[in-house]
């Protein structure tokens, strides 16, 4: 929305702006945690439907087996976000958003029907990595989407607190994993069933819950700043037009490099980490890990609302420095506890300067871009990015722990986010030079 569009004369939003903002993101960040609910169900219930796609004795090698799957998927992120990023720009953020949750829909419908090794053999994994790779697809759409359509939605003193939604919801999919499986372990069925057939439940409920929103999505509003964008500039969504942004594009490589890192490396691995590394039970680990992530939640829209008063870099450089400075110490601490509570704290506690990126990262792209190739900058560069560092990070970190020197990825990761702590130091602050009312 343009602020001619949402803002009366006096300045203040009145009570109508305020109503259709709110139900605009809501609708918009409920089809971004169906999706990463479908996609984190995987990671959720890996430690179940692993043996019946990889059959092999070591735990170990059916996770790595899992997690090159996983970061197999990330390969199609980049063709996802070049894909739906173009019809974001050139056809709207509506109809890119609802595609991709469709696709999102397909994806786990296919894993929660597909035969395992024991019925048809190779065909089952094979079968596995078509459909992650289409979830994948689905991904690399949706955040590019996803944050244009928070950050042209919010008012201008608000961006980083609305747009912070986006990993609240994101994070949202994977707790709404969690309780998933929590109801499945403790309440409908026994671990034996989980192992047999119960892991399939989560995905038939992922793709119905997929087009339950895409449904939701095909009601929204186009956001006013592409209705004004196509009026007054041809909205291009071309690889040829993002091309005039070459610093831009490097930017969004850099400042998400660390933290995509980061991110994966304390939600998807972590759930891993705990179990075969720290040493707690399949319950505890359950625990443990839906508690960090209540807290995860809880931390985006309070560091989104204060980077609308202090600005979008200072919370990046903290990332950097603690980030820099606490992997390694939390980790190795991690590794060497056996108390499920100060586990907790330890992962809450990893979450205090990885919220830093996580809250504003997609304002931060947002801003850096015009409204003709908005959706395709944020998206396309980003989706890159979490391809090499993100969706590695968990099969690096068994690798490392398959050759016995797990510490060796605490290292890794406190490199990775050091090499985005220069880029944060470097970049002007997006808050107060922004490009969000460019039209070119």
């Amino acid at each position: 929305m343009t602020d001619q569009a949402i803002k009366p004369a006096d300045d203040h939003l009145d009570l109508r702006d305020v109503e259709r903002r709110i139900k605009a993101i809501f609708i918009g960040s409920i089809g971004n945690l169906v999706e990463w609910y479908d996609f984190y169900a995987y990671t959720a219930f890996a430690l179940y439907f692993a043996p019946a796609f990889f059959p092999n004795s070591d735990p170990v090698v059916q996770q790595l087996n899992v997690a090159v799957l996983f970061a197999a998927t990330f390969l199609m992120r980049p063709l996802g976000g070049w894909l739906f990023g173009y019809i974001a720009d050139r056809y709207g953020r509506r109809l890119s958003l609802t595609l991709s949750v469709v696709c999102m829909c397909f994806g786990s419908l296919i894993i929660a029907v597909t035969p395992t090794y024991a019925t048809i053999g190779i065909a089952a994994p094979a079968i596995l990595a078509l459909a992650r790779m289409i979830e994948g697809l689905s991904l690399g759409g949706e955040y590019g989407a996803s944050a244009t359509y928070l950050s042209e939605v919010a008012d201008p003193k608000h961006r980083g607190f609305y747009s912070s939604f986006q990993y609240v919801t994101l994070i949202g999919g994977q707790l709404t994993a969690i309780i998933v499986l929590l109801l499945l372990q403790k309440v409908f069925l026994t671990p034996e069933e989980l192992k047999a057939w119960g892991w399939r439940i989560p995905f038939v409920i992922g793709a119905g819950l997929a087009i339950f929103a895409a449904v939701m999505r095909r009601d929204l509003h186009e956001t006013d700043a592409f209705v004004e964008a196509k009026k007054l500039a041809k909205p291009t969504g071309s690889i040829r037009g993002l091309l005039k942004y070459p610093r831009e594009l490097l930017l969004v490589v850099g400042l998400t490099a660390g933290g995509t890192a980061a991110f994966y490396t304390f939600t998807t691995y972590m759930q891993t980490f705990v179990k075969l590394s720290v040493g707690l039970t399949e319950d505890q680990t359950t625990f443990v890990i839906f508690g960090s992530l209540i807290f995860a939640t809880l931390l985006q829209p309070l560091y989104g609302a204060l980077s609308d008063r202090i600005g979008r870099k200072p919370l990046l450089i903290f990332f950097g420095v603690a980030g820099t400075l606490a992997t390694v110490p939390i980790l190795t601490t991690l590794k060497e506890t056996k108390s499920p509570f100060i586990a907790f704290l330890l992962i809450c506690g990893a979450w205090i300067f990885v919220a830093g990126y996580t809250s504003i990262n997609a304002i931060v792209k947002a801003e850096l871009f015009p409204t003709n190739v908005r959706a395709l900058g944020v998206g396309l560069p980003y989706a890159i990015t979490v391809s090499v560092f993100g969706g590695t990070a968990p099969a690096v970190a068994l690798y490392f722990k398959s050759l016995g020197h797990e510490d060796w990825f605490y290292f890794y990761l406190s490199g990775m986010i050091c090499l985005s702590l220069i880029i944060y130091s470097t970049m002007r602050d997006t808050k107060h030079a922004s490009a969000m009312h460019r039209h070119e």
